[in-house]
């Protein structure tokens, strides 16, 4: 699934929670979508997942299609665990919504073919930051139908970006793409390219593939006429 967003805001009742930001998400690849705190990183990950009627601007597929197919991870304050829940008692909600087994021996298998089962009682809050990011990207991509993950800030409490970036791109498949949310600040850490919350970089993204076009025709051009 390809997720066009073409300049998309949302307002918020003291000023805007998402200035107009375009993006064009390709099939079967990691996007990295980066922004100060306080841009928007959430909103932008409510409107990709078909969850948020922006503002302004406009995405597709339509919204009906993105919820079926796009899943949000972890989001604050939207879709993220309890913290004073067991990691037993999140990953049992996670599979029961994936349609699998979730009883406690269920869970206890699932976490133990993982190597995480020493972590069975501990609170989410307190699950080391690798286990939390990699065990919600498997539940989150096992989701019936899910052609897109959106990983909602894991900057937020993993505080080293090559791991939860390796993590995110280790979900990717032909079929399935993976956005991250991150801080600019992240983002220059990993020095990969980023996409800007607030910036149509749909459009520059098309001006990059224009370029490119323009470049490769001069050089068949000039291979001709030698």
């Amino acid at each position: 699934m390809e997720i066009h967003a073409q300049r998309v805001g949302v307002a918020g009742p003291h000023g805007p929670l998402l200035k107009p930001t375009g993006l064009r998400v390709p099939a079967g690849e990691p996007v990295l979508v980066a922004g100060p705190p306080g841009a928007g990183h959430t909103a932008f990950g409510l409107v990709l997942s078909g969850r948020m009627r922006p503002s302004t601007g406009s995405v597709s597929p339509d919204a009906a299609l993105l919820r079926r197919h796009v899943v949000l991870v972890d989001s604050p304050g939207v879709n993220e665990p309890e913290a004073s829940l067991t990691l037993a008692g999140v990953v049992g909600e996670e599979l029961a919504m994936n349609g699998r087994r979730s009883g406690r021996k269920a869970v206890a298998d699932w976490l133990v073919e993982r190597g995480a089962d020493e972590h069975l009682t501990t609170r989410y809050e307190y699950v080391p930051a690798d286990l939390r990011c990699s065990l919600m990207l498997e539940l989150a991509a096992g989701r019936p139908g899910a052609e897109v993950l959106v990983l909602d800030t894991p900057d937020r409490y993993h505080g080293d970006p090559a791991t939860w970036w390796k993590l995110a791109r280790e979900q990717v498949t032909a079929e399935r793409s993976v956005v991250v949310l991150c801080t600019t600040a992240s983002a220059a850490a990993l020095d990969v390219p980023a996409a800007r919350l607030g910036t149509d970089n749909a459009a520059d993204s098309a001006a990059d593939n224009a370029a490119e076009n323009a470049v490769a025709e001069n050089t068949e051009d000039v291979e001709e006429k030698s």
